[in-house]
């Protein structure tokens, strides 16, 4: 018996809103024993069914004429809310004008007219059920697709900034990258992912560009500027200027006795983790700069999390960073 009830439940389902009562009921003695059934009797009762069962229903079928709004509102609701959804539209009347314009808006797969012939019905539901099905398998392959491009973008960043530090420091010298990174991961950097049916995947390859380009030219500049300033040769004095280059520069810092804290955990992550369109500004450029001045000065940071902030304090720099530790933090985020 449960196994029958989980089958039932895992079976894509349809949903059929008319306001008569004997159509309903005419519907489902029908329909029943090709797939689960919800009904409703108004455009209302509609939706409130689609937010219930969105996810499993397969086919809304509606009634046209029903008190309040017509059938194609609730049509249009479920194309913009469940697309893998198939809309079928059915009315007695001929509403010729509505019908083409829900036809071209695309809110409708089908127009059945009233009175049904069963063995038709029967048959344009069981198609749009297996449509509905297909719809279901492509939207899935294509998540799949997307999301590797997606972790794709991601690891370019990384590699970016990987190979900027490489430029500017040295490529022996990891240690401002792995601060960094780390920092990142303690900010929980979370890379917004393009809407991949509205931008063309090469546009956003030359935002990307645009902005990675942007972004390298401020480090280096600012990591030229901060090569000239001068600091007593201790620790503490370096992370006090680095903390102080910070803050000039609009990032929210807080001084505590052995280094300083970020409560603005965005500021660390703008460059991995801001949509493509979005320039990276000055302050994160600073941010990246600092790490790298302070590493050509034999110093390092150590990143923790401290509640909502990130900490920094003074930290021994390590020069013996495995081969793969890049590859190690790109599968990391």
């Amino acid at each position: 018996m449960n196994e029958v009830k989980a089958k039932e439940e895992s079976s894509p389902a349809i949903i059929f809103v008319d306001d008569e009562a004997t159509a309903v009921k005419y519907f489902q003695r029908a329909i029943g024993s090709l797939a689960p059934v919800f009904t409703g009797g108004s455009v209302e009762e509609g939706k409130a069914l689609l937010d219930a069962h969105g996810d499993r229903v397969g086919v809304l079928v509606s009634d046209q004429r029903m008190p309040g709004e017509f059938g194609n509102e609730l049509l249009r609701y479920a194309s913009e809310r469940y697309p893998h959804i198939v809309r079928i539209l059915t009315t007695a009347y001929s509403e010729i004008d509505q019908t083409v314009a829900a036809i071209n808006l695309g809110h409708i797969h089908r127009y059945i007219k009233k009175p049904w012939d069963i063995t038709a019905l029967r048959m344009e539901l069981k198609q749009a059920l297996e449509l509905s099905e297909l719809r279901k398998e492509r939207d899935q392959l294509v998540r799949e697709k997307l999301g590797v491009l997606h972790k794709q973008m991601l690891a370019t960043r990384i590699g970016q900034v990987r190979m900027l530090a490489a430029a500017l420091v040295g490529p022996e010298r990891f240690q401002p990258v792995e601060t960094y990174l780390a920092a990142a991961a303690l900010a929980e950097v979370q890379c917004p992912e393009p809407d991949w049916l509205l931008v063309d995947y090469s546009d956003v390859v030359a935002a990307e560009s645009q902005r990675s380009g942007t972004f390298a030219h401020m480090v280096a500049e600012n990591f030229t500027a901060l090569r000239n300033r001068r600091f007593s040769s201790s620790v503490a004095d370096a992370v006090a200027a680095m903390a102080e280059t910070l803050e000039a520069a609009g990032v929210p810092v807080r001084r505590e006795d052995d280094g300083f804290a970020v409560d603005e955990r965005a500021a660390l992550v703008e460059y991995l983790g801001e949509p493509a369109g979005k320039a990276v500004s000055i302050r994160h450029a600073v941010w990246l700069a600092s790490l790298l001045w302070l590493d050509v000065n034999g110093f390092a940071l150590g990143a923790s999390r401290k509640g909502e902030a990130v900490a920094f304090q003074p930290a021994h720099p390590k020069s013996d960073f495995p081969a793969d530790r890049l590859a190690t933090w790109i599968e990391q985020f």
